[in-house]
């Protein structure tokens, strides 16, 4: 891997590099994915049908869309049984740290007889997106459809690409029923979201679209909502380790590569103090890539997004972490916890030795579906709060009014909105 000096010039130059991954920088394909939308849009199941066969390959009819039981239980005697219960127990674990972050309606009263509160009520229907053929991932659909089913949703329905053989990756289904889904349907792309945002004579609109996709499915989640919610339009995947001369090379390399090997635009980043370190993550990481088994996209995403920055102090380093705000951060350094105090942005923090990123991706509990391209400035990782809503509830009494309608009137006409202050006025017209 390179090592570069870190510089103003270079985490700026850095940071411009990263930002080429975003989705909002592909609109070469918002046409043909606005037309996709259109279509099924207006034609529903002919459409779906007719692009599953051009895309996936395979025949679809409204008898086959929907993933029987036979199916799942099919999928079931596919998958070897210490699999199976591994993905019970990471369920386990996903749904306990899930429920620590359940709210209640609340609701307050005063003497003068006025009630103020919050009412917090789940998604109708969500719809979770799931990719197939190699990208396949199960611990998604764990990730997915936990949160939403804590979260209290009633109905959950997934969409997923068929094989040529028209069949659904075993493992997909096999998580899917672990983790509550209602139905499945076989379709993928950008038509899979359209159905679930619109609807089709098979497939339910949702209140809600979130999962991970290609570039096609993460424009056509851009370009539906408004009409339904989303999770986020993510980009590529990304890890940054933020380490001092205490971290262990070889730990470090094994873990940039974790990331690194998701696609060819995926980034992997080491920031450190310590230049010594530095020189042994990158034979580490040749090392590695030597052996590993996806080395050429490894290499890829290494020689575009790959970066060893070395800094001159822990503080331009921790302000770099920041500025580039990771989907992953790890922090090997000689406190992590002290460090982790100063990190403001990052979607999911990793401290220590043996807390390496697939730790997150599998099995400890938290979500691994992470704000990307510097969004954890702002966003969070998906959680039961995507899956609920809030409403007001606002109740006076009369005499609470009489106190304070006066004022409520001043703001109105202060406004011009006279219609809004007589609102008010004719309840004391007496």
């Amino acid at each position: 891997m390179r090592i570069v000096p870190l510089t103003k010039e270079t985490r700026e130059d850095i940071q411009a590099n990263l930002l080429k991954r975003s989705p909002n920088n592909y609109g070469r394909f918002e046409e043909t994915v606005n037309e996709i939308i259109t279509n099924v849009r207006e034609r529903g199941d002919a459409a779906l049908f007719e692009y599953t066969e051009k895309f996936d390959h395979t025949s679809l009819s409204a008898d086959t869309i929907l993933v029987t039981a036979e199916e799942i239980k099919e999928a079931y005697a596919t998958l070897e049984d210490e699999f199976i219960e591994t993905m019970r127990r990471s369920c386990a674990n996903i749904r306990e740290f899930h429920e620590k972050q359940l709210r209640q309606s609340f609701f307050t009263t005063k003497p003068d007889g006025s009630i103020l509160g919050q009412r917090i009520t789940p998604l109708q229907r969500a719809g979770v997106y799931v990719p197939g053929g190699k990208a396949a991932y199960p611990s998604s659909v764990l990730m997915n459809v936990i949160p939403a089913k804590v979260a209290g949703v009633p109905e959950i329905v997934m969409t997923t690409p068929p094989g040529k053989d028209g069949k659904v990756n075993p493992g997909t289904l096999v998580a899917a029923d672990l983790a509550g889904v209602d139905k499945i349907y076989k379709v993928g792309g950008a038509q899979a979201i359209a159905a679930l945002a619109f609807g089709t004579e098979s497939v339910p609109k949702a209140d809600k679209i979130t999962g991970p996709g290609n570039i096609f499915v993460a424009l056509a989640k851009k370009a539906v909502f408004g009409y339904v919610s989303i999770d986020s339009v993510a980009g590529p995947s990304e890890i940054l380790v933020l380490a001092d001369e205490t971290a262990r090379a070889r730990y470090v390399a094994a873990d940039l590569l974790s990331q690194a090997e998701h696609d060819e635009m995926a980034s992997a980043i080491l920031i450190t103090t310590s230049r010594k370190l530095a020189e042994e993550v990158s034979k580490e990481v040749d090392g590695f890539v030597a052996v590993l088994e996806r080395k050429e996209i490894i290499q890829k995403s290494l020689d575009q997004y790959g970066y060893i920055l070395l800094a001159d102090s822990m503080d331009v380093a921790i302000d770099a972490a920041n500025e580039i705000a990771s989907e992953h951060m790890e922090i090997l350094t000689q406190n992590p916890w002290e460090t982790m105090t100063r990190i403001r942005n990052a979607g999911a923090m990793f401290l220590g030795e043996y807390s390496s990123e697939p730790l997150g991706d599998y099995f400890a509990g938290p979500n691994h579906i992470l704000p990307t391209n510097g969004t954890a400035r702002f966003f969070s990782p998906l959680g039961v709060d995507d899956f609920i809503k809030k409403s007001s509830v606002i109740c006076y009494s009369r005499e609470a009014l009489e106190r304070d309608h006066t004022d409520i009137e001043r703001f109105a006409k202060n406004e011009g909105l006279t219609a809004h202050a007589n609102s008010i006025a004719v309840r004391f017209e007496d």
